[in-house]
């Protein structure tokens, strides 16, 4: 089954077109990962899977057309993690990731015993749980982009939106972010969009990929058919090898261009 696909999208913005005719699907339970350099347009496309900027053409969810979702429907089926989102600094990691329980909860209803549960659970998951009482304001950088997606897991979405999801994360931190959103799509069937722009992570956990230029699609399929040293060194003007990891996945290693 289909959870995510986008048929034709195109979005604009002040009159300048940001995505061009784009189409891409990813089945339930897959990673697809948008790649392509800065500029290309795959943050502007997450935000407009997110419902957060008009676009044309469709995108449809459990095949449902995302235009006519209300919010609460939209929220329950899909959490969105910005690139850099704002925190409201007073508040506390534990009443921030409670909120992503809100299109759960009825009108004016208090979480209840099952709502906390879930919030703890995706603190401890994360690994922010022992300062669940710290306000937001005095977080680090790589701890705030922890307590973000503990929010969205606290939703227990079908689809997960994840704009650049190792920003600001040490090298140990974006590996277990990475295996734990694997283990999640594999485990509970979840369905990741993402964004991102380490070649390497994408091509070792999503299992379709997305390459964009200019708003436009320049391939699309398994990261062994989209991360060639032709195709990257085309697209993004840079000189790479690519070898096969143990598991036959892709690495991708800049090489330096000697002088003279």
């Amino acid at each position: 089954m289909t959870a995510l696909a986008a048929s034709g999208l195109t979005v604009t913005l002040d009159a300048t077109p940001v995505v061009r005719e784009v189409t891409w699907a990813a089945p339930s339970g897959r990673w697809l990962s948008l790649i392509g350099p800065n500029g290309a347009g795959k943050s502007t496309l997450l935000r407009a899977v997110a419902g957060l900027v008009p676009y044309e053409g469709t995108i449809a969810a459990d095949g449902s057309e995302i235009r006519t979702l209300k919010a609460r429907e939209r929220a329950r089926l899909m959490a969105y993690v910005p690139q850099e989102p704002v925190l409201p600094p007073d508040m506390t990691v534990a009443q921030y990731v409670m909120l992503g329980r809100t299109p759960h909860l009825g009108y004016l209803a208090a979480p209840g015993q099952q709502d906390r549960a879930r919030a703890k659970a995706a603190m401890e998951t994360l690994d922010i749980a022992r300062f669940a009482h710290r306000r937001l304001s005095r977080l680090s950088g790589g701890e705030r982009q922890r307590v973000v997606l503990a929010r969205a897991l606290a939703a227990d979405p079908k689809v997960l939106l994840l704009d650049e999801p190792t920003t600001m994360l040490d090298i140990g931190h974006q590996q277990q972010v990475l295996e734990l959103v694997d283990q999640l799509r594999r485990d509970v069937g979840l369905t990741v969009l993402s964004t991102l722009h380490d070649l390497t992570a994408a091509g070792q956990y999503a299992d379709e990929l997305v390459l964009l230029s200019e708003g436009r699609v320049v391939a699309s399929g398994p990261p062994s058919a989209v991360l060639t040293a032709d195709l990257i060194g085309a697209v993004y003007a840079a000189q790479v090898t690519v070898a096969p990891g143990a598991d036959g996945r892709p690495l991708v290693a800049s090489v330096r261009r000697r002088p003279g």
